[in-house]
């Protein structure tokens, strides 16, 4: 009786330890964004939502319709894919959500003030970053 149990908190330990992995896979947007800078963190404008959009999937950000959203980067379209860029929506009646980036399709909105030219082209892949 004593070896059973062992034997079942040890499976069970074993299970917890190397969890079974499931998801969805998501197709890419693009392979390249226009950005400010090299790592997309400037601002490169400010945008007002035209009308409300409901984010598909964890990578888009819900706006409504009037909300400010500042933008840090702009996908490069390919092929049959839509224009999206990447923002945080902007204001106090939004705090909730702020800080929070993703994608959203540029269709939906209209650019209120430019801040800076999104002049630098930076694959939208992870880089490795190494400490010196």
């Amino acid at each position: 009786m004593t070896q059973r149990v062992y034997l079942v908190v040890l499976l069970l330990c074993l299970g917890l330890m190397c969890p079974l992995v499931t998801g969805i896979f998501m197709d890419k947007l693009a392979s390249k964004k226009l950005c400010a800078d090299d790592n997309c963190v400037y601002t490169i404008s400010l945008a007002r939502a035209e009308e409300d959009y409901n984010a598909p999937d964890c990578r888009f950000i819900n706006i409504k319709k009037g909300q400010l959203i500042y933008v840090y980067s702009k996908l490069v379209k390919e092929k049959d894919s839509g224009e999206f860029w990447a923002g945080s929506v902007y204001g106090e009646q939004y705090e909730d959500h702020m800080g929070t980036v993703g994608y959203f399709p540029s269709s939906l909105v209209s650019e209120q003030h430019v801040y800076q030219e999104a002049n630098k082209t930076v694959p939208t892949t992870v880089r490795n970053l190494q400490k010196p």
